[in-house]
């Protein structure tokens, strides 16, 4: 890749400037060509808890040009962002303010072609809300990314349907819907929505597959409704939005019962599974099965976006900020997994 992989750094209240210190101290290679979207002073204070037993320099760069002039061994830092120092695990509104500020800016990098994809550190959802204005407008990510995305592409951000992927080696799980309440999340369950997602599933997977995923299905109510004893949304809104998708060409099966299809699609050693992937319906009914694998190398990824973004399968873990002990696994999957889909 000749054009840089923006890192963004996340609240700077949580783990995500260290754990960001870390695979640049500990994964060299794989962070070869990143450049960190953030605030120097505090990536300075975040290389100096992970020093064994010097820090690694921290490099300020005020545009993307000066990224060939960082040196071996140095974090490259663009400086997007105001910030003075906050402590430690609690929620901030100027961390939640300086997160969103490096988010937008490195995805206007990446939709203009000046960066090949984003890596974002985790952010927390109660300081972006607290910064008030634009950015507590947004409840995560997703849904940030997606207005950067409509306004770059001149569509209204319900033009730019998005989902969430988090995956690991054994299990991938797409989201029907996101950040909302479970009340809000059942009322999602619609024949559109579980059609796009299987769409978006396909075009996503397929192209880092090289092939048509075999997608299943989850039920939304247990043992998939029973055949409507447990609940009707199978029948009505599931099953035919399946089988329009199978009209079109797609692999997709079920709706399965929500509590076994996970344990059918994970790919164990000596074990294939067997599906390439799993739509769920609700955003802990697919999460929890991939993190109980392991957040160490679950990533995060935006599917339906002109642009690559991943992130760390774990949030910013405000009760073991600055204690030395975070750990850099989930960034570097995800600084992979961007490489492989910007490959691929």
């Amino acid at each position: 890749m000749n054009k840089p992989l923006l890192v963004t750094m996340g609240d700077a209240a949580g783990i995500g400037p260290e754990i960001i210190a870390r695979a640049f101290r500990d994964a060299p290679s794989d962070m070869a060509g990143c450049l960190v979207v953030g605030d120097v002073a505090t990536m300075r204070r975040a290389a100096a808890l992970t020093a064994s037993p010097l820090a690694l320099p921290v490099a300020r760069l005020d545009a993307l040009a000066a990224a060939a002039e960082v040196p071996p061994h140095c974090i490259g830092v663009l400086q997007k962002c105001e910030l003075a120092a906050v402590p430690y695990g609690k929620i901030n509104a100027q961390a939640g303010q300086a997160a969103a500020d490096c988010i937008v800016w490195a995805a206007r990098s990446v939709l203009a072609g000046e960066a090949c994809a984003m890596v974002t550190a985790p952010i927390h959802k109660e300081a972006l809300a607290a910064a008030g204005g634009w950015a507590a407008a947004f409840p995560g990510h997703t849904e940030m990314l997606q207005a950067e995305a409509a306004a770059f592409l001149g569509k209204a951000a319900g033009d730019v349907p998005v989902r969430m992927m988090l995956a690991n080696d054994e299990l991938k799980t797409v989201l029907v819907s996101i950040h909302m309440s479970l009340r809000r999340a059942i009322e999602a369950v619609t024949f559109d929505n579980v059609l796009q997602t299987l769409r978006i599933t396909h075009r996503a997977v397929a192209a880092s597959l090289g092939r048509a995923p075999r997608i299943a299905v989850a039920g939304l109510n247990p043992h998939a409704g029973e055949g409507g004893l447990f609940g009707s949304e199978e029948q009505a809104i599931i099953a035919p939005a399946i089988a329009a998708a199978c009209a079109e060409g797609l692999d997709v099966s079920g709706p399965f019962a929500p509590d076994t299809v996970f344990m059918r699609a994970r790919h164990a050693a000596g074990k294939p599974g067997e599906f390439d992937v799993v739509v769920a319906m609700y955003h802990d009914q697919g999460l929890i099965p991939v993190k109980y694998l392991g957040v160490e190398q679950g990533v995060n990824v935006t599917l339906g976006l002109p642009l690559v973004r991943t992130s760390p399968d774990h949030g910013t873990a405000f009760d073991i900020a600055g204690k030395r002990i975070a750990d850099a696994s989930s960034l570097l999957a995800a600084i992979r997994m961007a490489r492989q889909l910007v490959a691929g």
